[in-house]
């Protein structure tokens, strides 16, 4: 197990490519599962959820081969319908097998999925679509088993009382693209991702109309092709660098980024009083001063991200003033405060809601990451905290960021890794 040890008080300061975003990356390799020709995707970020994938996927019938940031894929076995339990508890993303192996062999044995632990994420409306356009499914012993000679097209309400879910409309999406007639999707999630993925299913041979709003039309086809794909920019992985210069009082250059992506976070960043410039392709911030208080709500796209509501709050910590962040998506995803306090932030939780008594000030401290997000939270908070931090178990964080720890020392952080062993 490894961790970060971190020496706060450094301004960052520089330029930083994004990685491809690996929650785009996901569900357009799963969706490979329907293409009868070889895939390559371009910009795929070597990630461990992205190397536990490629398992599912080898386990399914696929081969899987990289070349620098390029990965290929293409089926050699089109007879697996059964993936590993072990592989697909390590992250959601892998229930994302289910669809396209319904689709494009008739029958598929997943196991719920697992992933960070950040609060309750029922699968129940992607069977809900599967069952509606025609797939006969039951449980057994923790498996979804399901099977449909052909799948048929049907209107589908995803809607769900937390917002749209994301995995589930790459499900039924990936699922609806070979099903006979048309299929109608409403209550479709809009994230950036979900039209990554439909612009991929596209290339294939795909036709999907609507994509980008929470009304997707889909005709179904007979076949799928290949393609050549570049995932899109990770907008999380983007932000989350521009917190970190934002918490250091630096000044950060992402490129290769979209800056339409992240509107809603980049209009926060203005309000406490960063300087944001950006251009087609690139986002700048500057810090000048201590952050303003600002109360955020994550929530859907096009929304702040519940996938940025950790960092916020570390960011947050050093307003000075009262911010409250609340957390619409999944209420429960706060178990950084308790670590972010170890630190010296005053925050108090309840009802999905966290207030911060901005302390100006961070003091470094031992902290436990408990999941991907929270992970980069408090490396955040490491970066301004008087002293050093030692973050344990950022092996959380090596499941969605791409040398994070190498990127921040480009701009100028003092951190390195370290083996458990070498700190008891």
């Amino acid at each position: 197990m490894s961790c970060f040890t971190i020496v706060g008080g450094q301004r960052l300061s520089g330029v930083i490519a994004a990685s491809g975003s690996k929650n785009a990356a996901l569900p357009i390799m799963a969706a490979s599962i329907l293409a009868s020709r070889p895939v390559e995707l371009r910009r795929v970020p070597q990630v461990a959820d992205v190397q536990t994938l490629g398992m599912v996927l080898n386990d399914l019938g696929l081969t899987t081969s990289w070349s620098g940031d390029v990965l290929r894929l293409e089926t050699a076995d089109a007879t697996p319908i059964r993936a590993r339990y072990r592989l697909v508890r390590r992250m959601r993303a892998g229930f994302c097998v289910l669809g396209p192996l319904l689709a494009k062999r008739g029958s598929a044995i997943v196991p719920l999925p697992g992933g960070c632990n950040i609060g309750d994420r029922p699968v129940d409306l992607h069977l809900k679509g599967l069952a509606a356009l025609g797939a006969d499914l039951r449980l057994d012993r923790g498996y979804v088993v399901a099977r449909a000679r052909r799948l048929v097209g049907a209107t589908i309400d995803l809607s769900g009382p937390r917002g749209p879910t994301v995995t589930g409309t790459a499900n039924i999406l990936s699922a609806a693209v070979l099903a006979r007639g048309n299929t109608l999707i409403r209550g479709a999630a809009r994230e950036p991702e979900i039209v990554d993925l439909g612009h991929f299913l596209i290339a294939l041979g795909a036709r999907i109309d609507g994509l980008g709003t929470s009304t997707i039309e889909v005709a179904g086809v007979e076949q799928l092709g290949g393609a050549n794909h570049r995932v899109i920019a990770d907008r999380i992985e983007a932000a989350t660098l521009l917190l970190a210069a934002a918490i250091s009082g630096g000044e950060a250059v992402v490129t290769g980024v979209v800056a339409d992506h992240l509107t809603a976070v980049l209009d926060k960043l203005a309000d406490i009083g960063a300087r944001i410039e950006f251009a087609a392709d690139r986002i700048s911030l500057l810090a000048e001063q201590p952050p303003r208080p600002v109360d955020i709500v994550a929530e859907p796209y096009p929304g702040i991200p519940t996938d940025l509501q950790a960092q916020w709050t570390a960011l947050m910590t050093l307003a000075n003033g009262r911010s409250t962040v609340e957390d619409s998506v999944f209420p429960s995803r706060f178990q950084h405060v308790a670590e972010l306090n170890r630190m010296g932030a005053r925050i108090e939780c309840a009802r999905g809601v966290a207030t911060i008594d901005g302390a100006g000030q961070l003091c470094g401290a031992r902290v436990t990451a408990s999941d991907l997000r929270a992970s980069a939270a408090l490396v955040l908070a490491g970066l301004a905290a008087k002293g050093e931090t030692m973050v344990h178990r950022v092996g959380h964080l090596d499941r969605g960021y791409e040398r994070l720890d190498l990127k921040l020392r480009g701009l100028g952080a003092r951190m390195c890794r370290h083996n458990l062993q070498d700190h008891p």
